[in-house]
């Protein structure tokens, strides 16, 4: 027991001697002029990225006569909330209840986002770690309809969605976003990067199929499936559903808000408050798992 506990001694004390060797070799061929000009290099690229962000939430502030000044100013010289209020005042006019329209839109985004990620994962885990005949094909199907456009398949959609009858239903939105692929293919990607050694010690444990995809390969694609949960949360926060909602009572909080901006030059304040309403929860979320994002992209070999 000595002897070991000195060899322990003996190996911390050596990497201890390593960990100082690298970092000293590290602030060897560190430079502070690159540093700078790396910071400098990154500070505009961020004020470009974060300018129209900003830009937007300054014309919620701003009066209506400042919304259609030229060249347009950046930050408001008159500040006022007239534009929230008038926005207030609007949504306590409409035919339906706001707080049915915000309940549509809830539904929708929280069963489709939540059913598109079981489907994606339980699709993509035999994709990716199991061996059958056509699996190459069926990828190759899903990475070429990366290629098709909403506007593309909206007809095909609509068509099928009337034949199982579920036109002017919270459905005709929401199946059609389990089958979005950009999931299905982030899923397949990062799940690939899994070792198999993990799965292989779960089948020797006696876990079964069912098991090790829910106990071992979900809690590790972790990053992947909240990246899902954010694409298509945003995808299906905005939605309104024209093509497939016609009754009132189904319309989406984003539709309801599209018509109360609708009329015209007058309305201008009111829709850059709306604007800023529809940002205020796809842009939380992002900012909460950023991360995880950057860690699913980096994982799943996508630029």
């Amino acid at each position: 027991m000595d002897k070991i506990a000195k060899l322990k001694k003996i190996m911390s004390k050596d990497n201890v001697k390593i960990k100082t060797k690298i970092k000293k070799k590290k602030r060897l061929n560190r430079s502070v002029a690159g540093n700078i000009v790396i910071l400098l290099f990154l500070l505009i690229f961020s004020v470009f990225s974060a300018y129209p962000l900003i830009f937007i939430i300054a014309n919620a502030f701003k009066p209506l006569h400042e919304l259609f000044i030229f060249p347009p100013k950046l930050f408001p010289t008159d500040p006022t909330f007239k534009n929230f209020s008038d926005l207030m005042i609007l949504m306590g006019t409409t035919w339906v209840p706001m707080s049915r329209y915000i309940f549509n839109t809830v539904f929708i985004t929280v069963v489709g986002t939540i059913g598109h990620v079981i489907i994606a994962s339980m699709c993509a885990y035999p994709l990716a770690k199991h061996h059958f005949p056509g699996k190459a094909f069926i990828f190759t199907l899903i990475v070429y309809s990366l290629m098709f456009n909403g506007a593309v398949t909206s007809t095909p959609v609509f068509m099928i969605m009337s034949w199982i009858g579920l036109i002017d239903t919270h459905f005709a939105v929401i199946i059609p976003a389990f089958a979005f692929p950009l999931g299905l293919y982030l899923m397949k990607q990062f799940m690939e990067s899994i070792p198999n050694s993990l799965l292989e010690a779960a089948k020797i444990d006696g876990a079964n199929e069912f098991r090790i995809f829910w106990r071992v390969v979900m809690p590790l694609s972790k990053p992947a499936w909240l990246t899902l949960v954010i694409l298509l949360f945003q995808q299906l926060w905005s939605t309104q559903g024209a093509g497939y909602i016609f009754s009132e009572q189904l319309k989406t909080l984003s539709y309801a808000l599209a018509q109360i901006v609708s009329g015209g030059i007058a309305r201008a304040g009111t829709a850059a408050a709306v604007s800023v309403i529809m940002l205020i929860v796809p842009v939380t979320i992002f900012i909460i798992s950023q991360s995880k994002i950057i860690d699913t992209m980096s994982h799943s070999g996508m630029k």
